[in-house]
């Protein structure tokens, strides 16, 4: 099914809409897992870190424990999935470091790279917001199998700098931030909940639905739904509100 807006920005999900959460859970999540020691360990001093780790302490309601708890807690968190702030703080910046030696290349999936050229040279501004860190974002665009394409991108937004996804407040300090009219926005994602809360806020929507993705049978309501991003056709010149 073709879609067609008029809008003048694209915010984009990463998991399961621009990349394959597979790779995220396959490559990602045992990549960081493994260094989560050594990091909470050598560099438990480093600002960031101690950051993330007195937000571990304090959501689990331990204000003593140490290094080894704290890697426990972050270990279960992965197993669950669960987005975590501070989890997802730590994952970003061994994730950057990982990205800057060499040792991880991110994955979009064939429709995306050429499709987001082609709209940032119409003009269309491109936003991320996604519940890993911006510092993940950044080295997820900039070390693509494309080469670097933060060039594309005119912000990256996370739970930290946006506030959580399933929350229309976080959508409305988005476009608060770009200076975008909500309805000019199109949120595109694989999770109704987060559609629902981009819609909420007065942005226009749509779901992308892959196959063998988490949510590839979720039910998107009356969000317009595309599979692939070769679906969707961008316009500045439409009437506002069009969409098939």
């Amino acid at each position: 099914m073709s879609l067609r807006f008029d809008v003048d920005a694209v915010v984009l999900d990463i998991e399961g809409t621009t990349s394959a959460t597979g790779f995220v859970v396959d490559v990602l999540y045992p990549y960081a897992r493994e260094r989560f020691g050594t990091l909470l360990s050598a560099r438990g001093g480093e600002p960031e870190v101690a950051r993330a780790v007195d937000e571990v302490r304090r959501e689990i309601g331990e204000p003593d424990a140490d290094a080894g708890r704290v890697e426990e807690v972050l270990g279960a968190w992965v197993d669950e999935d669960r987005k975590a702030t501070p989890l997802k703080t730590l994952q970003g910046i061994l994730w950057a470091e990982g990205f800057a030696r060499g040792e991880l290349v991110s994955h979009f999936y064939p429709d995306v790279i050429g499709v987001l050229r082609r709209w940032h040279a119409d003009g269309v501004r491109l936003y991320v917001y996604s519940s890993g860190s911006v510092a993940a974002q950044r080295a997820w665009f900039a070390h693509s199998p494309e080469g670097d394409l933060l060039g594309l991108v005119s912000g990256l937004y996370d739970t930290v700098n946006a506030g959580p996804k399933q929350e229309p407040d976080s959508y409305r300090a988005i476009a608060a931030d770009t200076g975008d009219t909500p309805g000019r926005l199109l949120f595109l994602s694989d999770r109704p909940g987060e559609l629902d809360a981009a819609r909420a806020a007065g942005w226009r929507s749509a779901g992308v639905r892959r196959a063998g993705e988490p949510y590839a049978e979720a039910e998107f309501g009356d969000h317009p739904v595309a599979s692939a991003f070769f679906d969707i056709t961008l316009s500045l010149s439409l009437s506002a509100g069009s969409s098939s």
